[in-house]
């Protein structure tokens, strides 16, 4: 154990006890938690951010969108906004939060709602959808999904398993029995038997838990001010990529585009960011300022959301902005039995 958690660890124990009693007054009944007739499935993660929440909501959206009146409830992180809203296509995500507007524009046919009370949002939500999706909901105990599905992010399981702030758990590690089915998120595509093998002694699922493992599939970058698509692999070869993000844990894109040969000036905020105009016109100087001859910045499609203001398209507006927009997959082993785990929970319980 490093020295800053040593010094840390008290605090660790003492908050996670407070956790601890808090699941158990849950479990025990002292503390209400709603259940609802009609399938509602929660997706969440133990660590902070960075698992893979969002492309893992978009794989359930196209798994029973086309068979169900789907609905994604949000706590809408980083709003401005209060209470119960609507997401629409033309909002802010200063009203919405970037991840909920994101789903909006990708699913325009989709309901996707926000609001901090998810049993508020589910009561207003039940009566017009068949399903729920609830979106980084897993400690919001408030709620009793009948399905959890929790992620673990494969390029995180050797960090020490340690709740906040020695650690990086939003709950202690032992959260993980709640859970219906265990989704290991950001493997290699080509991962082996041993991999597997060594992250299930670090996830230790419990009892009749399934556990899954699951890839991130890139898609072509998509021009940000209009033009036409362009394969990762189409990008000018030694091209310098200015890469912008503002996500729990940029590593895999990043390792992604270095893997291609691209010099990356790394432009890191943290998660959910409100880019500054100072922050882009940083981003813009330093790019008009370089005399390389190839040269082309990549941001992510979540943080595309928070781009969009005025001012911030105005910085950018003439430089090559591309976005690259990325999908949960699962290995072939996997994939059959999770599609069919999910869709007979939901046809069971409508």
């Amino acid at each position: 154990m490093s020295y800053i958690r040593l010094v840390f660890y008290p605090l660790s124990l003492l908050y996670s006890g407070i956790l601890q009693l808090r699941n158990f007054l849950y479990s025990a009944g002292v503390f209400h938690s709603k259940k609802y007739r009609i399938p509602v499935v929660c997706i969440g993660n133990l660590a902070l951010g960075g698992a893979g929440k969002s492309p893992m909501a978009e794989y359930l959206i196209r798994l029973l969108g086309a068979e169900r009146r789907l609905a994604v409830l949000s706590r809408g992180y980083g709003r401005k906004t209060k209470g119960y809203r609507l997401v629409e296509t033309d909002d802010a995500a200063g009203d919405t939060g970037d991840e909920p507007l994101q789903f909006k524009k990708k699913y325009p046919g989709l309901t996707v709602a926000v609001c901090e009370k998810r049993v508020t949002g589910i009561d207003i939500l039940k009566e017009a959808h068949d399903v729920v999706i609830l979106d980084d909901a897993y400690q919001h105990r408030a709620v009793d999904a009948g399905f959890k599905l929790l992620l673990f992010d494969y390029t995180r399981l050797h960090e020490p398993q340690l709740v906040l702030p020695a650690g990086n758990l939003r709950e202690p590690f032992s959260g993980r029995a709640r859970a219906d089915a265990i989704v290991i998120t950001k493997t290699d595509k080509g991962i082996t038997g041993a991999e597997r093998e060594w992250a299930l002694k670090r996830v230790k699922p419990h009892g009749g838990q399934q556990v899954f493992f699951s890839y991130l599939k890139y898609g072509s970058l998509k021009p940000l001010f209009g033009g036409e698509s362009l394969g990762l692999t189409d990008v000018m070869p030694g091209s310098r990529v200015y890469l912008l993000t503002g996500i729990a844990n940029p590593a895999p894109l990043y390792n992604k585009i270095s893997t291609l040969g691209f010099p990356v000036k790394h432009y890191d905020y943290p998660d959910h960011h409100p880019f500054s105009r100072k922050n882009i016109s940083k981003l813009a100087e330093d790019f008009r300022g370089d005399k390389t001859a190839h040269k082309i910045v990549i941001t992510t499609e979540k943080d595309v959301q928070r781009l969009m203001a005025e001012e911030l398209r105005e910085t950018l507006n003439d430089l090559p902005v591309f976005y690259l927009p990325v999908e949960a997959e699962f290995h072939d082993s996997d994939k059959l039995k999770f599609d069919l785990l999910l869709r007979d929970y939901v046809s069971k319980h409508l």
